[in-house]
């Protein structure tokens, strides 16, 4: 019966519908009807399926999320897989934009601290500016020497001055590409240079 009942419906869906009549159309979406509605209902067909229910049994078991996942923290995995912390300066390709960031902490740290040592000098010194710059003049160094001295002592403040216009440019939106960032890195530099060796030949 179950095969009849099939093959009418394929051929009801799979026959030729462009030489049917509309009269015949209607008919057969009746009987498809009726027999897709008898078949629903068959016993033999709910039995079939009780059938192939009861076959297959399924048991579910609770398992906490431990047992399944190894905890594991983040530093952990890192170390695991081989990732080093970031940032991390031993991963990174040395390069100009990195290298004049850390130039330019550098020398604003060495700044402060020559501003705040110049500062404590004075307050606890028993001598004036004079005493020392007299205790240097009986050093008798070259020129040249003295020259070199005071070019070491005055780059920071050359180098931070030359970079700190360069970052009031870039936050005015100019000069931000990379081009152009290597650019101004490179003309800084120079300016650095030039404007340490003008304070250390006053």
């Amino acid at each position: 019966v179950l095969v009849k009942i099939v093959a009418a419906l394929a051929a009801v869906i799979f026959g030729p519908q462009s030489t049917v009549p509309p009269i015949q159309v209607r008919v057969k979406n009746r009987e498809m009807y009726a027999l897709s509605s008898s078949l629903i209902r068959s016993p033999a067909l709910r039995q079939g399926l009780q059938m192939a229910a009861a076959s297959r049994q399924v048991s579910l078991k609770v398992v906490s999320v431990g047992a399944t996942q190894k905890e594991e923290s983040f530093f952990e995995k890192n170390e695991r897989l081989g990732r080093k912390l970031s940032p991390h300066l031993t991963i990174y390709q040395p390069q100009l934009t990195s290298m004049l960031s850390i130039m330019h902490r550098g020398t604003g740290l060495a700044l402060g601290v020559g501003v705040w040592g110049l500062g404590l000098g004075a307050l606890i010194s028993s001598h004036d500016i004079n005493h020392y710059v007299t205790m240097v003049e009986g050093l008798q160094l070259s020129g040249a020497t003295l020259t070199a001295l005071k070019f070491i002592i005055a780059y920071p403040a050359g180098y931070h001055t030359a970079n700190g216009i360069r970052h009031l440019l870039w936050d005015t939106g100019r000069f931000l590409k990379i081009k152009e960032v290597y650019s101004t890195g490179y003309a800084m530099v120079a300016t650095s240079f030039v404007l340490t060796a003008i304070l250390a030949l006053l």
